[in-house]
Order: C-alpha cells, then sequence, then structure tokens
C-alpha cells in the first residue's frame, strides 16, 4: 500500500482500516479485490475500509453518459459497482465494506437496506433526519419547501456472496464539485452535507460513530465460523 498513515484495528472479527491521507481510487479498487477474492478463499477476515479519495467522478454499471457534464474536472473512473455517476473528494468519508454474505443471509436486499440504516442511524446522532426515498437511491434530508437534498451515497457490488463498495457521507466536501455530474442521475434535487447543515466534526469523530452505528445495524444474527 502506498497510503502513509493508515491505521488497523480487528471489532468482532471484522478488520477496521482508517486512512488519514486521501487514497487514489486505483489503489482502493486493488485493495477491494485482492480482499473480496481473500475472503472467499478464507484467507482474510472481512474488512471496513474508512478513507477519502481526491477529487474524482465515478461511473456505475447504470450511468448514463450524458449525466457527466463536465467530463474534463476531474478523472472519471469506471467504478463497477450498481448505480449511475457519483462525485467522491477530501471532506467525504467513504466505507468500503467486504463483508460475507454467507454467514448474513444472502440477502442483497436486505443488506442494502441495512447500508442505508446504518447512515440514517449515524446520521440520528446529529439530530439529522435522514431518509429513504421509493426510486432514489441514497439518503436524504428534507430541506423544506419541498426540497430534499442527498447527503449520503450508496453503490454495492457482490461477488460469490462477498460485498464491495459500500457507502459515502458527505461531511464537509467543496459541493461545487458535484456541478460536474448529475449526481446518480437525479437532476430535480440538490446534496447537502453535515457542514451544510451546521454541523461541524471531525473525520475521527465520525469514524467512531460510524463504527458504533454498524454493530448496531449488523452485528445481530451474524453467524459464527
Amino acid at each position: 500500500m502506498n497510503n502513509k498513515k493508515i491505521s488497523t484495528m480487528m471489532r468482532n472479527g471484522i478488520e477496521w482500516r482508517f486512512s488519514d491521507d486521501e487514497v487514489p481510487y486505483e489503489e482502493a479498487l486493488s485493495f477491494m479485490e485482492n480482499r473480496v477474492a481473500e475472503i472467499n478463499e478464507g484467507k482474510a477476515p472481512e474488512c471496513i475500509w474508512l478513507l477519502e479519495h481526491p477529487p474524482l467522478y465515478t461511473a456505475g454499471t447504470s450511468a448514463n453518459p450524458s449525466d457527466l457534464i463536465d467530463p474534463e474536472r476531474f478523472p472519471v473512473y469506471d467504478a463497477g459497482r450498481g448505480g449511475q455517476y457519483t462525485y467522491h473528494g477530501p471532506g467525504q468519508r467513504i466505507a468500503y465494506v467486504m463483508l460475507d454474505l454467507t454467514k448474513r443471509g444472502r440477502d442483497i436486499r436486505k443488506f442494502v437496506h441495512k447500508l442505508e440504516e446504518w447512515v440514517i442511524q449515524t446520521l440520528a446522532t446529529f439530530n439529522i433526519t435522514g431518509e429513504r426515498r421509493d426510486g432514489r437511491v441514497g439518503i436524504w434530508v428534507d430541506r423544506g419547501m419541498g426540497k430534499e437534498d442527498k447527503i449520503g451515497a450508496i453503490g454495492v457490488r457482490v461477488r460469490k456472496w462477498v460485498t464491495f463498495h459500500g457507502i459515502s457521507l458527505n461531511v464537509e466536501p467543496d459541493l461545487s464539485h458535484f456541478n460536474g455530474i448529475v449526481p446518480c442521475g437525479i437532476s430535480e434535487h440538490g446534496v447537502t452535507s453535515l457542514q451544510d447543515l451546521g454541523t461541524w466534526i471531525t473525520m475521527q469523530e465520525v469514524d467512531s460513530l460510524l463504527m458504533t452505528c454498524f454493530d448496531a445495524v449488523f452485528e445481530e444474527g451474524v453467524e459464527e465460523d
């Protein structure tokens, strides 16, 4: 790994990785590919990696080329996950989630629902109400007067019942960076962040809350090896 500042810890059988430096997108993809293979082979534990990327756009398997408004603004990567175009960059905490669904029920719809719930419960610790919307992926905040903004994105891939990719939470990104795409193909609504909503918090504090809320959402009913 080229990433200099990275720490790890084991928690309930899952390896948690924390990166302080921005992680190149190719490096994260390579790590996920390798770890998913190792989990399938029984050679490595499940893993959740919390990190930030330099500014970039990613295209999911359903991405519409016309939704890439400014292709020259930042690098564009084919993510291989489900979904459409999204933005990643500084100030956005990403959780790449490599879990074995064989011991978690082999239910992809339930897994995605839990990812949503993970974001919702994390937001609730800030007294922010995150909500699902039918037909719209991600987590949304009602700003009033008919205005809704997206604060969390979700995109997953599953190979042999092991997951990768995951969630992103807008903590304090430059929201203007989203203008180069139609985020997730939805043009009639905007994006927001914890900072935009008046909440100032460090990434370390975000990581701690994400771990606590993950345990509350995911650890019930896990089969032991």
